[in-house]
């Protein structure tokens, strides 16, 4: 009898022992599991690679003059204007063209019909020659006063603006030019003529630091 209650003191004595470690490997589970998921949590995180915000730099301007008519058509009167910073003669030229076909900001009147296109442009030491559109001619009034002011306000506003441009060539759809509408003579090279403009105006522009192409 002592022996048989030996035997089942002993079965319930293991079957405690199984439950007590299996207990015991579930609470060391759960601490190292615990203490690895803290540990990863608690790790500095990566630094995000900074976003460069994109800022839009103000573009540069350059102060140049153009002539234009007074209202009443009897003289050429300078306007300063303002163009984006250029490096290349060409470039700057182009814009200074474009500003004198754009016309005038006050109350002065254009002297380049409005619907002008701008061809092309070549330089060849001082002479520079200007290929405009039909347009030049064909939206043109006419008159020998009128002619007058838009032949020398293109070449008064180049020269001035660009010192080492001492004469302009005017072309129409990539062919020289013999006048405009009969008044004044364009077979030659055009130089600058200065008595047109409004005395006291405005006698030169500061794009004369543009490196001039090296031939």
């Amino acid at each position: 009898m002592s022996e048989r209650n030996f035997r089942k003191t002993g079965s319930g004595s293991g079957k405690a022992r199984s439950r007590y470690l299996l207990w015991a490997g579930i609470v060391i589970l759960v601490v190292v599991l615990g203490w690895a998921l803290l540990s990863y949590l608690s790790r500095p995180s990566a630094p995000r690679p900074s976003q460069e915000v994109a800022v839009e730099k103000p573009l540069l301007q350059r102060e140049i003059i153009l002539y234009f008519s007074a209202e009443d058509g009897s003289h050429l009167v300078a306007e300063t204007c303002e163009i984006e910073e250029c490096t290349a003669e060409e470039d700057c030229l182009r814009a200074a063209v474009q500003a004198l076909i754009a016309g005038p900001t006050g109350s002065l009147v254009e002297v380049l019909p409005a619907n002008t296109s701008l061809l092309g442009l070549q330089i060849d030491g001082p002479l520079v020659s200007i290929d405009f559109s039909a347009d030049m001619v064909n939206g043109h009034p006419g008159g020998t006063q009128s002619e007058l002011l838009t032949v020398y306000a293109l070449t008064n506003t180049l020269t001035v603006n660009f010192p080492h441009l001492r004469q302009v060539r005017i072309l129409v759809e990539g062919v020289p030019v013999e006048t405009l509408k009969g008044h004044v003579d364009l077979r030659q090279p055009v130089s600058p003529d200065y008595s047109l403009v409004e005395e006291m105006s405005a006698p030169a522009g500061d794009l004369s630091n543009v490196p001039v192409r090296s031939e």
